[in-house]
C-alpha cells in the first residue's frame, strides 16, 4: 500500500519544486556553516547577547539529541516538503502493518549520496508516514557531529533527527508503551561513496551493530529498500584503491563524514550542477522480523539474525524490483 499524490505540471509548480530541492541541499551543505558563522559573528556585534543566551540554552539542552530530539509538527508538515516530494517524485510503500504497541528498528538501504528518500519519508509528512503507519513515531539517526552546530541542531531535531549513538538508540527503543520507529541508514557515510545510477551494492555484510541492538531490546527488525535512491546523482569515478578513494576514506576517518564528488543538473540548466536529477524514488518498507530479547547475545545469535535480515531484504528487493524498472539480472550485492 502506498499513498498516491496528484502530479503537478504547471511551470510555476515546477519552479517551486526545484526551489524546494535547492533549499534542502543548501540546508545540509551550507546551512551548517552559515549557522556557525552567524553564532560567532554575533558575539562581536551589539547582538552578542543572542549568542550568549543561545550558548547557555545549548549547554542546558545538550543531551536532547540523545533523548529523542524535539520534533516540531508544523515544520514536518511544511508545504516546502510536498514540493520536494513532487520534484522527483518520492513515495512510501508499506507491505505489512506495524503494531503501534511495539517499537521497531528499521534498516534503510541504500544511503545514496544525500539520503533524500530517508529524509523525506521519515523527517517530514510529505509522503504520508503517519497515515500509512498510524500510532508510529519515526526517528532517523544522523551523525552526532551535526548536533554540535549552533542553531542547526534545532533545525535538524525539528524533523525527528536524533544523534547516531547507542545511548540515543536505546532511549527510543526503550519506550515501554511502544509506538517508536528508529530508522538507521546502515551503510552510512561510507556507502555514499558507491552511490551511482544502477548500483545495488550495500555495505552490510559486516555491519551487525544494529542487529545486536535489536536483540538487546527485543525489537523487531524492519528492512526497507529505497528504489531510485542511487539514481539522483552521477559521481566522479572513485574505484577502490584509487587515489581519490584513499583521500575520501582518510577524510572520513578524520571528520566522520564522507565527501563524494557528485554532480547532476543546475537550477536553470540541465547539463551540470548539484541539483539532483528528476528521477522517482519509492521506499518500500518490508514486514517486521521478530527478534527474541537477550541482554548479551552471542556472536552466533547475532550472525543468525543478521543472515535472516539479509535474506528478508533480498526477498523484498527481488519481489518489487520489476515494478521499479530494475533489470531482471540485477541483484543486491553485500560487501
Amino acid at each position: 500500500m502506498k499513498i498516491e499524490f496528484a502530479p503537478r505540471s504547471l511551470p510555476l509548480q515546477r519552479r517551486l519544486q526545484t526551489a524546494s530541492v535547492a533549499q534542502w541541499i543548501f540546508s545540509f551543505l551550507g546551512l551548517a556553516q552559515c549557522c556557525t558563522a552567524a553564532f560567532i559573528i554575533l558575539l562581536f556585534t551589539r547582538f552578542w547577547l543572542v549568542s550568549a543566551l543561545y550558548a547557555a540554552w545549548w549547554f542546558i539542552d545538550r543531551e536532547k539529541p540523545s533523548k529523542g530530539g524535539r520534533r516540531i509538527h508544523f515544520l514536518r508538515n511544511c508545504i516546502v516538503w510536498r514540493y520536494m516530494r513532487d520534484y522527483f517524485p518520492i513515495s512510501l510503500e508499506k507491505t505489512a502493518e506495524l503494531d503501534p504497541r511495539q517499537n521497531y528498528l528499521l534498516g534503510f538501504h541504500p544511503h545514496g549520496v544525500l539520503a533524500a528518500g530517508a529524509f523525506l519519508n521519515f523527517c517530514t509528512e510529505a509522503t504520508g508516514f503517519s497515515t500509512l503507519f498510524p500510532g508510529i513515531t519515526p526517528h532517523l539517526m544522523m551523525l552526532s557531529l551535526w548536533f554540535r552546530i549552533p542553531f542547526f541542531r534545532d533545525y535538524a531535531m525539528s524533523g525527528g533527527l536524533i544523534a547516531s549513538d547507542k545511548e540515543s538508540a536505546s532511549y527510543v527503543l526503550r519506550k515501554p508503551e511502544g509506538g517508536n520507529l528508529l530508522a538507521i541508514i546502515v551503510g552510512g557515510a561510507q556507502e555514499a561513496l558507491d552511490a551511482r545510477p544502477g548500483s545495488f551494492t550495500l555495505l552490510l555484510k559486516n555491519r551487525k551493530g544494529f542487529v545486536r541492538l535489536a536483540i538487546q531490546h527485543g525489537t523487531p527488525l524492519v528492512p526497507a529498500f529505497s528504489f531510485g535512491e542511487n539514481d539522483l546523482f552521477d559521481q566522479v569515478n572513485n574505484p577502490k584503491g584509487s587515489w581519490l578513494r584513499r583521500i575520501q576514506h582518510f577524510l572520513q576517518q578524520i571528520m566522520g563524514i564522507s565527501l563524494p564528488l557528485f554532480h547532476a543538473r543546475g537550477i536553470f540548466q540541465y547539463s551540470f550542477g548539484v541539483i539532483p536529477y528528476r528521477r522517482p524514488i519509492c521506499t518500500v518498507v518490508g514486514k517486521p522480523i521478530p527478534v527474541q530479547k537477550k541482554d548479551k547475545p552471542s556472536e552466533e545469535e547475532v550472525d543468525q539474525v543478521h543472515q535472516k535480515y539479509l535474506n528478508e531484504l533480498s526477498q523484498l528487493f527481488e519481489k518489487h524490483k520489476a515494478k521499479y524498472n530494475v533489470p531482471e539480472d540485477s541483484h543486491l550485492e553485500f560487501i
